[in-house]
C-alpha cells in the first residue's frame, strides 16, 4: 500500500507559523491542545500547519483582545462546517453576538466605576453606609446588626 502525504509547500512549520503570526511556538501549541487550531504530522511526526491556520489565529486573537474567552471562541469555531478558516461573514455573525456581551460588560464596568469614584470621595471607611460594598446595609439586616460582609461571593 503506497502512503500519500500531504503537499509540505501547502504546510507551514510552525517556525514558520510563528514568525508569520507573531505568535511564540508554546502558544501555536497551547491553541492546539485547546482545540482552536490543528495540525498535520509528517512521516518523523513533526507538526505542519495549514497555511489557512494564519487567517484562523487572526480570529482568535480578534475575538481575544475584545474579551471573548477562549471556551467561546472554541465553541463559535466549532459551529464552522468541516473546521473551515472562518470567512469575514463568519466573523460578521459571530462578532455581532459577542458584541452584546461587550456592551452589558462595559456597561457593569462603568457602574463599577462610579461607585468606585463615589467610595473614593466619600471616604467612609464604613462597611455598615459604603454604598460599594454593602448597598444599604443590606447583610447587616439580614444577618444581625454588627455584621459585616469584606467581599461578595462569586
Amino acid at each position: 500500500m503506497t502512503r500519500t502525504f500531504p503537499d509540505v509547500s501547502a504546510l507551514w512549520t510552525p517556525g514558520q507559523l510563528s514568525r508569520r503570526s507573531g505568535l511564540a511556538v508554546s502558544a501555536l501549541h497551547f491553541y492546539e491542545r485547546e482545540g482552536l487550531i490543528r495540525s498535520e504530522r509528517t512521516g518523523g511526526n513533526q507538526r505542519r500547519y495549514p497555511r489557512d491556520t494564519l487567517r484562523r489565529l487572526a480570529f482568535i486573537r480578534a475575538a481575544q483582545r475584545v474579551g471573548v474567552p477562549l471556551a467561546q471562541i472554541r465553541a463559535a469555531l466549532n459551529t464552522l462546517p468541516g473546521g473551515q478558516t472562518p470567512t469575514a461573514a463568519d466573523w460578521a455573525q459571530l462578532s455581532e453576538r459577542w458584541q452584546a456581551e461587550l456592551d452589558e460588560r462595559i456597561a457593569v464596568l462603568t457602574r463599577l466605576r462610579s461607585d468606585l469614584s463615589g467610595c473614593i470621595r466619600c471616604g467612609c471607611l464604613s462597611l455598615e453606609r459604603c454604598q460599594l460594598f454593602n448597598p444599604g446595609d443590606a447583610f447587616g439586616a439580614a444577618h444581625g446588626e454588627g455584621s459585616t460582609l469584606l467581599e461578595e461571593a462569586r
